[in-house]
C-alpha cells in the first residue's frame, strides 16, 4: 500500500481529524513521508482542514 493510501485509510478509520504528527504515530511512516503525502492529498482534494493543522477526508 502506498504512503498516501496509508495516510487516508487513517485518516477514515480515526473518525476525527488527525494532525500530521497524529497520523505519523498511528501509521509508523516518517513525519516528511506524511507531508508529502498530505500535500498531494490537498492537492488533489481528497481532504480538508476542519480546524488549524488538523485534516479530514473530504466528503
Amino acid at each position: 500500500m502506498e504512503t498516501i493510501e496509508k495516510v487516508l485509510e487513517a485518516m477514515k478509520s480515526a473518525n476525527k481529524a488527525l494532525s500530521a504528527g497524529q497520523i505519523s504515530e498511528l501509521t509508523g511512516i516518517d513525519r516528511k513521508e506524511i507531508d508529502k503525502a498530505m500535500k498531494k492529498l490537498k492537492t488533489d482534494g481528497k481532504i480538508v482542514s476542519p480546524k488549524v493543522c488538523y485534516w479530514e477526508p473530504a466528503k
